[in-house]
């Protein structure tokens, strides 16, 4: 993938905004370590210059007879980009910026699925960013009221995915994946309705450490979804232990069934260009973790996606 940053495509593709001129984000780490991230920001209206995941999609598709699955950001994560001192000159107000910007990513869904794209995931660590009182009051700071937004992201989201049969459609929460730092901390109690009000058929769910919180949330997913856990850190090179991940996946079932459980790890090894504190080897060991574990724990069912 030739992006920058997980979100970089839109910024690539689209006219409309300047990249490093946004809100900064503060990411740490348990040793307070922090690093600042600065974001893109809209200052006028959105053009598509290109196609977000297109030659993403088609350049690995042509190397795999597997499905090949494309990410894409979330208009919610991109709901970030607004604000109302920066933006106002472009849209009047965050409503507007995201009328375009739901259009933009409808749009790319099309594309993808008329290339034969059949896992579209949605990345939308933003969802998290509304758990943490911190970052919530950054979100009234620049106009938006953040429990209306939640409300508003799950009807973009929906609306972004549309309906296409055949497709599956993932969501992608995590608390900040940078340079082996998070943004955010809590469980995903206050916005379970993600789970009950969204059209994903997935939810790829960050669980590798005790910010995440416990499974209890998961009763909310509805009887129809399935959830993978992301019980091996993308961030540490520390090796997890194959029997702990067994008895957390255990746990899990007591929530949600384990037919509608996955395995994966918690968030990508480089969601930015800088990566994460772990090396190739050690990727390769966890992937590895990851596919033997499903294999023990779900047997001939076990599909590598």
């Amino acid at each position: 993938m030739r992006r920058y940053a997980f979100y970089g495509h839109l910024i690539d593709a689209v006219e409309g905004f300047d990249k490093y001129g946004g809100w900064a984000i503060p990411f740490r780490d348990e040793k307070g370590e922090q690093l600042v991230l600065p974001r893109p920001v809209v200052v006028s209206k959105l053009r598509r210059k290109r196609p977000l995941c297109a030659e993403e999609f088609t350049y690995v598709r042509a190397r795999t007879k597997h499905p090949a699955k494309t990410t894409m950001i979330s208009a919610q994560q991109a709901a970030a980009y607004y604000d109302r001192n920066k933006s106002s000159a472009a849209y009047a107000t965050v409503d507007a910026y995201l009328a375009d910007l739901v259009d933009v990513l409808r749009d790319e869904v099309a594309e993808l699925i008329r290339l034969g794209c059949t896992y579209i995931q949605i990345d939308s660590p933003q969802y998290t960013a509304l758990l943490d009182p911190e970052l919530r009051e950054g979100y009234r700071q620049r106009g938006n009221d953040p429990d209306r937004l939640l409300d508003l992201s799950i009807e973009m989201d929906n609306a972004v995915i549309g309906d296409h049969n055949g497709i599956t459609f993932g969501l992608h929460l995590c608390r900040g994946n940078n340079q082996s730092k998070f943004y955010a901390s809590g469980d995903y109690a206050p916005i379970t309705r993600v789970f009950r009000n969204t059209k994903f058929n997935r939810f790829l769910l960050e669980y590798d450490d005790e910010r995440s919180g416990g499974f209890d949330p998961l009763r909310e997913v509805p009887d129809d979804r399935t959830v993978v856990l992301g019980l091996v850190s993308s961030k540490k090179a520390q090796l997890e232990s194959k029997d702990e991940i067994k008895k957390r996946i255990e746990e899990a079932t007591a929530c949600i069934p384990l037919e509608r459980l996955a395995l994966s790890p918690q968030c990508g090894f480089a969601s930015t260009m800088e990566g994460n504190l772990v090396t190739i080897a050690d990727q390769l060991a966890k992937l590895r973790l990851v596919t033997e574990t499903a294999q023990e724990v779900w047997g001939s069912r076990v599909q590598v996606a």
